[in-house]
């Protein structure tokens, strides 16, 4: 494995860990009140046209980090339109 290889795999988990604070505060306090939908769909939006540039050079660091990031996005959606039917928002 390369120096580079290292590195992307290193940014990778990094990056795959982005959105994990956001989701397990909400999902901990049933709330999503505070939390921009808006930032999250379009977060969807983005991890899904890099997941086809990873498709298309064949690179599993760029699809891999890329699909984590899109299910905790998608897991934040999915908990913005729970908590705020849940809570009359």
């Amino acid at each position: 494995m390369s120096i580079a290889d290292i590195i992307g795999y290193t940014a990778g988990a990094i990056t795959s860990l982005t959105f994990l604070p956001q989701v397990i505060k909400t999902w901990k306090e049933k709330s999503a009140k505070d939390v921009s939908m808006l930032m999250f769909v379009i977060a969807a939006l983005n991890e899904v046209l890099w997941i086809v540039y990873g498709i298309l050079l064949n690179n599993w660091v760029i699809i891999a980090t890329n699909a984590v990031v899109l299910s905790m996005s998608l897991c934040m959606i999915y908990l913005k339109l729970r908590y705020d039917r849940n809570n009359g928002n």
